[in-house]
């Protein structure tokens, strides 16, 4: 027999925005879909559900962002530099940026940032990305053998990886790792 589900009142949707606060970083519209997932559950056990949710959800979440345990800017920075780190294009980057809920404005301003903190321009980022992609997948020229065979699902990987061919194939037919530290 299941347990009667607890009712969605204020206090306990800011104790979930709080505990869900205090193990992820997220944005002002990642908390908000958070909480409304809690009340989409909540209405499918039928539980009691506060008149006006979305309002109290708008609430808590500016409340957390007045406070600023909340910063969307910092947060789009942040994932973009770990992003670009594990080799991810810019193109994704933004991608997952936007998913994340990161307005347009905000978004260009820690692209435009993840470019003046490496003192580079956007096609050396992608370079470097696309390298460390490769050094981290084991593609190109930081495959063990038979590089020839494997080329295409190389080339593939890269293009999964939101790479235009050109870089990959310049990355992929490095002849070895120094040349593509060399640039």
């Amino acid at each position: 027999m299941r347990r009667p589900a607890r009712p969605i009142t204020p206090k306990y949707l800011q104790n979930a925005a709080t505990a869900y606060l205090e193990r992820y970083p997220t944005t002002a519209e990642g908390l908000r879909r958070v909480l409304a997932r809690r009340v989409r559950k909540a209405k499918m056990a039928e539980a009691p559900i506060v008149a006006d949710v979305e309002r109290v959800i708008a609430e808590i979440v500016a409340r957390f962002v007045a406070a600023g345990a909340i910063d969307d800017k910092a947060f789009a920075q942040t994932k973009a530099r770990a992003l670009h780190r594990r080799g991810t294009s810019g193109r994704l980057t933004r991608q997952k940026l936007k998913l994340a809920g990161i307005d347009p404005d905000t978004l260009d301003q820690a692209m435009a940032g993840l470019d003046q903190e490496l003192d580079t321009d956007p096609r050396q980022r992608e370079w470097t990305a696309a390298v460390a992609l490769a050094r981290r997948r084991r593609l190109g020229p930081f495959r063990a053998k038979d590089r020839k065979a494997h080329r295409d699902r190389d080339l593939a990987a890269m293009a999964r990886a939101g790479f235009d061919y050109e870089l990959a194939r310049r990355v992929v037919d490095a002849v070895d790792s120094d040349a593509l530290d060399e640039g």
